[in-house]
Parts: structure tokens; C-alpha cells; sequence
């Protein structure tokens, strides 16, 4: 408790540390703020249809993304997912379109140009996804009695509302990335998903409280289990595999430099908490897709993947895992660059010839790494599904692995890692007595 105090003090007293933090807690009070404010036109009181129908399904992971937002009917109903699948869409893009290529090389100028085309496109997707929430709010608050008010102006308007909010928490991530403690976007998810959590492990122990013969023992069990689940997910984000790098001798005047052996630590999941992201906003489609069509056939076939503890989607879901590990890995590691960079400072990989040999050995210990890396991250990822058929609630569930409980490890981590950073800058201990927190990446999140 004393060393806590003392780090407490510590962060106090760095300036910059402190105006970071004050302005990411700002930042994410406004965001919580416009969570609870409803969409003109419409009686929050009949949203009671609407609040059970993300009680569970893939409606339900869209609803804790968005912090409650969903549910809310607010005007950041539909919360960051559609600028991150816009994220994935051009960032596919540098890889098919030369176009998008020759941009990605163009350095700052170039990133500007598709964080440009990202924001387009992120407008473009809320404005199909705009109309297919009323379409779906319009149905539950028909089953509450109640009615959404009709004609284009106001769907038109609403649109424009919802719009602009996913917009403004979009620019909210960004001042976070800028202005405060960084991760902004990443941040924002977070947030969504710790403000679920004390309902969630409420409504479990009232349920276990309930039960006959070993409720709390149960309960018990399941914190239990989670833990080990963090610890899980805790090892595969800062799992790594040590490559030796040996530095050939050599003399500078009077001095000798090299002759010493490093290592590089290639992480088991380079992507970190990307893919799941990636493929979460992906498995989101199904619902924009059933707010537009009239088909049942349409409905039945979609439906049997918004179910979330499905075999369907959870199969999709894992395939998804497993590609985008390897695709966002190939995008952040460049096996080329690290031969060339060893090879300029006159190093080298015992027994692998430098240069190409070298890339080519990275490349084969990345893919080797790589595939048991998604794996397991996969396994994670569709853990829920599991932890639902063994009995727990559908809000407490989803803690158990998934989306949400590996962004919160990624992101809890990555942010004291920023925090230590700042702190050993300015000569004070870090926030572990021995040892470094390790981030996902080493650095800032991709977004």
C-alpha cells in the first residue's frame, strides 16, 4: 500500500503525466455523459425491449462496445465499430490497390491522406447503418407500446444525430491518442466495457445467491476461473520467442565496437488484440444486413450468426481470429527490414547466412510462432460460448476470454506501460518493483 501512495505521488508530480490523465478523465466523462442522451423523439421509458433484446446474442457484445449506448437509444448508439470496420477496409486496401501502397510508402503525408479515406468511408458505413438502427429501435418500441415517430425528416434527422455522434467519440479517441494517455480509440472500447462490468458480476452473485445447494462455491469457482483466464490471456500478449543476434567485431580508431550477442523478442501474437477487433466488426455485419432485408429466408440464414454461442459463429469467428493474426502480423512485422537492419550494424544469426537467408529465417520462425499463436487466440476469443453453456449469465460471460476481456488486458497493459515509461524518464521507480510491464506491441496501439 505504501509503494502505491508513493507511485501515486510520483505521477502526481510529472506535469505533463498529470494533464494526461486529468484530460483522458475528462474526455471519457463526456463520452459517458452522451452514452445516457436519448435521441430526440423518443420516450426512454419504452426502451424496455430494446434493453432485453441486447441482453444477449451478438446484439449484446455491440451494446458493451458501446458502453450502454446502444441500449440507451443515445446519440452514440452506434458507438467506434464502424469506424474501425473502415479501419479494416483500407488497411486491406494497402495490400490489393497499388494505389493505397505507393500512399502507405509515403510516410507521414501518405498516413494522413488514408486516415482521410478512413473517415470517408466510416461516414459512409453510418449512413447504411444509421437507418437499419431506427429500423430495429422502430420494431422494439412497437413491442413496448409505444411508437417511433415517422416520416423522413425524422430518420433523415436521427441519422445525422447518430452520425455525428459515432463522429464526435471518433474525434474523442483521437484527442485521447493526442491530448492524453493514448490508445485513444482502444481507450474508448475499454471504457465500454469496464462500465458493464460491475452490473454483470452483481447480477452472477444475486443469481448464485439463489441457488440451492452450492450457489456461493460456484461462484467462487467462476472467479477463480477467470483469473486463470487473465493469467492466460496476460502470458499470450507479452509471450515472446528470444532470436540470438550475434555482432561481428570491429575497430573505429582506438576502439572496439560489436563482438557481443543480443537477442530479439519476437512476440507469439505480434497482432495483439487486432485481430479479435478485426474480426468482431466483421461478425457485426449480419446485423446491418437483417435491419435492411424483408426476407425470412434472409433473416433465418443471417440470425444463425448473430447468435454468439452458436456453433456457426463461433466457428466464422475463430477462422476470422486465426486470418487476420496473420495478415496483421505481416503488416507489422517485416522480416526484410530486421535482415537489413542486422545486416547494416554487421550482425548476424548464428548459422543463417545474412541478408535473405536471414529474412527468410524470420519469416519461417514468425509463421511457426505465429500459427499457435492465433490458435490460442482463438480459443480465447470463443471462451464465452463455453462459459455460458456451463450456466453463467450472458453479461458475466462474456469476461470469461472474447473481445472484451483481451482488449482489457491489452489495453490496462499498454496504458502502464506509458505510465512507467513516464516515470523511469523522469528518474522515479516504475510501477513493479522488479521488472518491466510489458505492453502488446512494445508502444502505442494501433489505433
Amino acid at each position: 500500500m505504501k509503494k502505491l501512495i508513493e507511485t501515486i505521488k510520483n505521477i502526481w508530480k510529472i506535469e505533463d503525466l498529470r494533464t494526461r490523465l486529468l484530460t483522458t478523465i475528462l474526455l471519457v466523462l463526456i463520452y459517458r455523459f452522451g452514452s445516457f442522451i436519448v435521441l430526440p423523439g423518443i420516450d426512454p421509458t419504452a426502451l424496455t425491449a430494446l434493453k432485453s433484446q441486447t441482453q444477449g446474442g451478438l446484439l449484446a457484445l455491440l451494446d458493451m462496445f458501446s458502453g450502454g449506448a446502444f441500449h440507451n437509444a443515445s446519440i452514440f448508439a452506434l458507438g467506434i465499430m464502424p469506424y474501425i470496420s473502415a479501419s479494416i477496409v483500407i488497411q486491406l486496401l494497402t495490400i490489393a490497390v497499388p494505389y493505397f501502397q505507393k500512399m502507405q510508402r509515403e510516410g507521414e503525408s501518405g498516413r494522413r491522406k488514408m486516415n482521410q479515406y478512413t473517415r470517408y468511408l466510416t461516414v459512409a458505413i453510418l449512413a447504411m447503418q444509421g437507418p437499419s438502427y431506427l429500423i430495429n429501435l422502430s420494431v422494439q418500441l412497437q413491442q413496448a407500446g409505444s411508437a417511433l415517430p415517422g416520416g423522413f425528416w425524422f430518420t433523415a434527422s436521427s441519422t445525422l444525430i447518430l452520425c455525428g455522434g459515432s463522429m464526435f467519440v471518433m474525434w474523442l479517441g483521437e484527442r485521447i491518442t493526442d491530448k492524453g494517455i493514448g490508445n485513444g480509440i482502444s481507450f474508448i472500447i475499454l471504457v465500454g466495457i469496464i462500465a458493464r462490468f460491475p452490473g454483470a458480476i452483481i447480477k452472477e452473485f444475486a443469481s448464485r445467491l439463489g441457488d440451492a445447494g452450492g450457489g456461493l462455491v460456484m461462484f467462487l469457482g467462476e472467479l477463480i476461473f477467470l483469473l486463470v483466464v487473465i493469467a492466460a490471456s496476460i502470458m499470450l500478449v507479452q509471450g515472446t520467442r528470444k532470436i540470438p543476434v550475434q555482432y561481428a567485431k570491429r575497430v573505429v580508431g582506438n576502439k572496439q565496437y560489436g563482438g557481443v550477442r543480443q537477442y530479439i523478442p519476437l512476440k507469439i501474437n505480434a497482432a495483439g488484440v487486432m485481430p479479435i477487433i478485426f474480426a468482431q466488426a466483421i461478425m457485426f455485419i449480419p446485423i446491418t444486413l437483417v435491419g435492411f432485408s424483408h426476407s425470412e429466408a434472409m433473416r433465418g440464414f443471417v440470425g444463425a450468426f448473430m447468435d454468439n454461442n452458436g456453433f456457426w459463429y463461433n466457428l466464422v469467428f475463430g477462422l476470422l481470429i486465426v486470418v487476420f493474426t496473420y495478415f496483421y502480423t505481416a503488416i507489422t512485422i517485416n522480416p526484410t527490414q530486421m535482415a537489413e537492419e542486422m545486416k547494416r550494424n554487421n550482425g548476424f544469426i548464428p548459422g543463417i547466412k545474412p541478408g535473405k537467408r536471414t529474412a527468410e529465417y524470420l519469416d519461417l520462425i514468425m509463421s511457426r510462432i505465429t500459427l499457435p499463436g492465433s490458435i490460442f487466440l482463438a480459443i480465447v476469443a470463443i471462451m464465452p460460448a463455453f462459459a455460458k453453456i456451463m450456466g453463467i449469465n450472458q453479461a458475466f460471460a462474456a469476461f470469461f476470454g472474447g473481445t472484451s476481456l483481451l482488449i482489457l488486458v491489452g489495453v490496462v497493459l499498454d496504458t502502464l506501460q506509458q505510465i512507467e515509461s513516464h516515470l523511469l524518464m523522469r528518474h522515479y521507480d516504475g510501477l513493479l518493483k522488479s521488472g518491466r510491464i510489458k505492453g502488446r506491441t512494445g508502444g502505442a496501439s494501433a489505433y
